[in-house]
């Protein structure tokens, strides 16, 4: 998570910050008939991400941030159809020096590959929205004979403003839209804080047991579900479950396989330029209202909160992928759009903090222990993949290759140390040390206070216990414990763990953190240019947090992928950042965010990496890959 509760909130919209959020989801029935539509040749089709719409006479759509697909429902229809939050079409799209913000365009394609933009949802803001206020997270639902359309009011004109769910309906997916004139969703507060404004945001409608419900919220107030009337204009807040904890996840995204739900949820800030950090997450449940719990078996609702990576940075130009939306195609596949960022094009041309989110789809697949991961565990494509069977009748030629996790070879005992002895090892220097009494070897760890310091932009004054790091590929693995409570707030942002140092403003950092009222697992980089830190987050934490960094040499790039594990067997792989650190870089341990506290190391243990010449090299055909 950010770290400072201003920058986790930014958002950007129009002129000034605003992070737009939302996430949907369409089960497109395997059997769904189309009037009169024959299949094609798309057996031999590929895409390559981004997938860039055609704007007819002008261009193509750049950016398409938390999407929303539905295949019609309308005779002689037999396309697909996506809506996308409040943003510009793309860099050209102006009036004048300004740019123009379309609210929720439309994109329409046949084959899932070749898309065209075809217009917009509104022209004008409804009555009771602010005037200032964004239209964001689109989800398109078909029930009553009629298309759905629910959408995030950031805020709203009603007494006392605050954040809002709207709805507009209509008969194609086209429109034309009649907007309710209502919310669905009040303006509420957030349980923890009476008189509050709820970030209300990101719905998600599901029907269950012949009812309809609507899944919202955000960081402030986490996610929560109620109840929809039969008629999907109301909310019934009386019939209100909390779903994931606040402070961590947002824009919920529930998709049913092999007789679970799955929770997919994102984290981090969406919008942080080349540093983007967002991805997504997953619990699953018997039921749609929970408790959802991850692949450890942690509930999304605990203090250490849960949650398994499943959508995730992977050292190729994409960086923050998320808030995603699952469909099934014509030929049992299960894919996923979602929105990322180009590192290398990261703002809308004339800005430096407007973030540009292309969109993006990849298949999803299911290991053997029923959890999902994209493109078998490669994460998010930049090169041709076979397409979706949009249509009935089609196959695809996508087959899954399920990726390895990078695993020890040999412990490199010139570089690793148990903390067995009395005093440390020479191979050990501080940069600052800490005063004298606060850090030691005791007990077979090494015991080390929590500092009331840091290591973030421009405040430097934690210190760091560095050694040098061997050359070329290696993994570096810590396992501590920080005696932080497990539940409660606020302890911001008291952390412990690792990291591969340059200097101060030139690190990768992986720690066990406390955030408010959560404990997290924090992947982190900060170079010299703005933005300078970005962050993404891993696993959950444990009494005891097994840490893992592994630097790789992918393209000339140093990749820097972190794992963790609450036993040292399970191991989650979190969103992979580059970075130029050299050959000068150390092995660091941190322990600082706030005094009071204390963290204990039990060993720093440093392996060489069996070799492997890319990402796509190194495969299985069984989907269990994922245990050490």
């Amino acid at each position: 998570m950010l770290r400072s509760s201003i920058s986790f909130r930014q958002r950007y919209w129009h002129i000034f910050c605003a992070v737009m959020l939302a996430l949907t989801l369409f089960l497109a029935p395997a059997g769904l008939a189309s009037a009169d539509y024959k299949p094609d040749k798309v057996k031999n089709l590929t895409y390559t991400n981004p997938l860039l719409a055609k704007v007819p006479g002008d261009g193509v759509v750049e950016s398409c941030a938390d999407p929303s697909i539905i295949r019609s429902r309308n005779t002689g229809d037999n396309n697909w159809y996506i809506y996308c939050t409040t943003d510009p079409l793309n860099d050209e799209d102006r009036t004048g020096p300004d740019l123009n913000f379309h609210f929720m365009p439309i994109l329409r394609s046949s084959d899932l590959v070749n898309w065209t933009y075809v217009g917009d949802v509104f022209t004008a803001r409804p009555s009771w929205v602010a005037p200032n206020a964004g239209l964001w997270a689109p989800d398109i639902e078909y029930f009553n004979g009629k298309y759905y359309l629910y959408y995030t009011a950031s805020d709203t004109s009603l007494p006392g403003g605050g954040s809002a769910i709207g709805v507009a309906t209509a008969p194609t997916p086209t429109g034309p839209w009649t907007e309710h004139g209502s919310p669905v969703v009040e303006p509420h507060a957030a349980d923890c804080c009476p008189g509050s404004k709820r970030w209300v945001y990101d719905p998600e409608v599901i029907e269950y047991g012949g009812k309809k419900y609507m899944f919202y919220g955000s960081y402030f107030g986490g996610i929560s579900a109620r109840q929809l009337t039969d008629d999907g204009f109301t909310s019934l807040p009386a019939t209100q479950v909390q779903i994931a904890i606040d402070n961590k996840y947002e824009g919920a995204n529930l998709y049913q396989h092999g007789g679970y739900w799955y929770l997919f949820v994102s984290a981090t800030n969406c919008c942080n330029g080349p540093l983007t950090g967002y991805d997504v997450y997953v619990g699953r449940a018997t039921s749609p209202f929970g408790p959802f719990v991850d692949r450890a078996g942690v509930s999304l609702l605990a203090g250490r909160a849960g949650g398994t990576p499943v959508i995730t940075m992977n050292g190729n130009k994409w960086v923050g992928p998320g808030h995603n939306a699952v469909f099934q195609d014509f030929d049992g596949q299960d894919w996923t759009v979602y929105h990322a960022v180009d590192r290398f094009d990261p703002y809308f041309a004339g800005t430096n903090d407007f973030t540009k989110r292309p969109l993006l789809m990849d298949p999803i697949d299911w290991t053997r222990d029923g959890w999902p991961v994209l493109r078998g565990g490669f994460g998010p494509s930049d090169s041709p993949v076979p397409a979706p069977a949009a249509q009935p009748g089609q196959k695809t030629r996508y087959e899954p290759h399920f990726a390895k996790q990078d695993k020890p070879a040999r412990l490199e005992k010139a570089f690793s140390d148990e903390f067995n002895s009395a005093t440390l090892s020479d191979r050990w220097t501080w940069v600052r040390p800490p005063a004298a009494g606060t850090y030691g070897l005791e007990g077979g760890t090494f015991r080390f206070d929590t500092q009331a310091a840091d290591l973030y932009k421009d405040s430097n004054n934690a210190s760091v216990l560095t050694e040098m790091a061997p050359a070329g590929e290696y993994m570096v693995e810590t396992k501590v414990k920080l005696n932080v409570p497990p539940e409660g707030c606020c302890h911001n942002f008291v952390q412990a763990g690792m990291v591969i140092y340059k200097d101060d403003n030139n690190f990768i950092k992986l720690v066990h953190v406390s955030i408010f009222n959560t404990r997290q697992t924090e992947f982190a980089k900060e170079i010299p240019a703005e933005p300078r830190y970005g962050n993404t987050v891993v696993g959950p934490p444990g009494e005891w947090t097994y840490l893992r960094i592994v630097k790789r040499i992918t393209n000339t790039e140093e990749v820097y992928t972190p794992y963790t594990s609450l036993d040292g067997k399970l191991w989650e792989k979190g969103g992979a950042y580059t970075h130029n650190l050299g050959s000068n870089a150390r092995i660091g341990l941190v322990s600082m965010g706030g005094s009071g506290f204390m963290a204990n190391f039990d060993y720093v243990r440093v392996y060489k990496l069996n070799p492997r010449s890319s990402w796509d090299d190194n495969w299985d055909r069984n989907g269990d890959n994922n245990d050490d």
